[in-house]
């Protein structure tokens, strides 16, 4: 026998533990943050925030990349010793978001594949290995995030001899609270989704039910996504303002996808449009929403300005049962039908849950004299987009329901593995 042969025995499970190791853990977050950084830079390069003044690009940068991970940047300024600028903005740029979590959780489950069990502690000690040096991260980009800009007020500013100015700076605790959390979520849904990934012992009985539908959702999410894309590109291609919907789709793509989405299954969105704010979005739904009174985004309110909207009840309906249709051929095959549209449903209310709480977007900019209300015109306006929020979950649960059940339909016919096979070859 060679001496490399020898030694294998030993050194193979040293090799094992520093796949574990922070080192692995500093790659996982650096390649994540790095990601993020990269979408959101190219993102406002193509909206044009390149040619904001003094050097603020890269504090931008780092203020999108808060915001994709749940933070919360706080907006303030002045206008003098009688004006006041009011601004606020909630807004989430998932697409920044999805590049981070897909990036972060390949990460975290490369040094565990094809594995069937690994010990709670395992993963544990390997999942907080990520978490410290995430939290090191999103202090260093909460720091960074912080700049103010001159308003110009025009002849107002002229009678009154003032200027206002209006900044923004990252509230540091509330950052790090939701960045854990997002990473938290991230980590548990790749273990959810993933068949390569191992379960602590007590977990393994879960996976029955939890996995394959956890699976059919990130892929039905992702589909939208890649849909996304693919009538992003078409659309620049052939329309024109490619500088916009690269904009668009680097910064909000699955804003767009996912909340059409919603509204092809039913949902009714409320929002407004007012002033020189504008959605990062297709110009029918700033029509829609353009107006000083609030108005329904809807099927039917679309409808009004383009009929074709009524495909996204297709696409929907396609997409769900495909969706269904895997989730039933990765289940067991003693799963019976009405527990396949159950689990449809659930997970299908989860993730229009997921959706009407992250694609949310509250916008509002003005300017007061002497505390008497907003000036309006060109200083200020309102935007917001919010969900009617038990109507879309009502909608999500029947389509679970009718889908889930023509999905385990269809897979009747597909060879499936067994509760045995499930627990021996669960992490192939």
């Amino acid at each position: 026998m060679s001496p490399q042969t020898l030694r294998s025995p030993r050194t193979a499970p040293e090799r094992e533990a520093a796949r574990h190791g922070w080192l692995q853990a500093l790659g996982t977050v650096l390649a994540g943050l790095v990601v993020m950084v990269v979408v959101a830079a190219l993102g406002l390069w193509a909206a044009g925030a390149a040619d904001l003044p003094d050097n603020a690009f890269p504090r931008v940068v780092a203020a999108a990349v808060v915001t994709a991970v749940g933070g919360t940047v706080e907006l303030s300024g002045g206008a003098g010793a009688i004006a006041e600028t009011q601004a606020g903005l909630t807004v989430i740029p998932l697409s920044v978001t999805l590049a981070g979590a897909l990036v972060i959780a390949a990460g975290f489950l490369r040094p565990l594949r094809h594995r069937a069990v690994a010990g709670a502690t395992e993963l544990a000690g390997w999942a907080v290995r990520i978490a410290v040096l995430w939290l090191a991260a999103l202090i260093g980009v909460s720091l960074g995030a912080r700049q103010t800009f001159d308003i110009p007020l025009g002849d107002v500013g002229d009678f009154l001899g003032m200027s206002a100015d209006v900044g923004f700076e990252t509230d540091i605790a509330s950052t790090v609270l939701f960045g854990l959390l997002w990473l938290a979520g991230i980590l548990v849904l790749a273990l959810l989704v993933s068949r390569a990934a191992p379960l602590p012992p007590r977990l393994l009985r879960f996976q029955e039910s939890v996995r394959p539908a956890a699976y059919a959702m990130v892929a039905l999410l992702l589909a939208y996504v890649a849909l996304g894309v693919v009538i992003g590109i078409v659309v620049a291609a052939t329309r024109g303002h490619a500088a916009e919907t690269a904009a668009v789709m680097l910064l909000g793509l699955p804003n767009v996808v996912w909340l059409t989405f919603t509204i092809g299954l039913g949902a009714t969105w409320d929002g407004q449009v007012e002033g020189p704010f504008g959605l990062p979005m297709p110009h029918l739904l700033d029509q829609v929403l353009r107006g000083p009174d609030v108005s329904e985004l809807n099927l039917g309110s679309l409808a009004e300005y383009d009929g074709r909207v009524w495909w996204l009840v297709v696409v929907d309906a396609v997409l769900l049962l495909a969706a269904a249709f895997v989730m039933a051929a990765r289940s067991p095959a003693r799963v019976r039908l009405w527990q396949h549209a159950v689990h449809m449903a659930v997970a299908l209310v989860l993730t229009v849950l997921m959706i009407c709480l992250v694609a949310r977007i509250s916008a509002h900019y003005g300017l007061s004299i002497i505390g008497i209300g907003d000036l309006g015109g060109d200083l200020g306006g309102e935007l917001y987009l919010r969900p009617r929020l038990w109507s879309a979950l009502g909608f999500a649960a029947l389509w679970g329901l009718v889908t889930g059940c023509a999905g385990g339909l269809l897979a009747r016919r597909v060879r499936r593995r067994g509760a045995v096979d499930d627990v021996v070859r669960g992490g192939r």
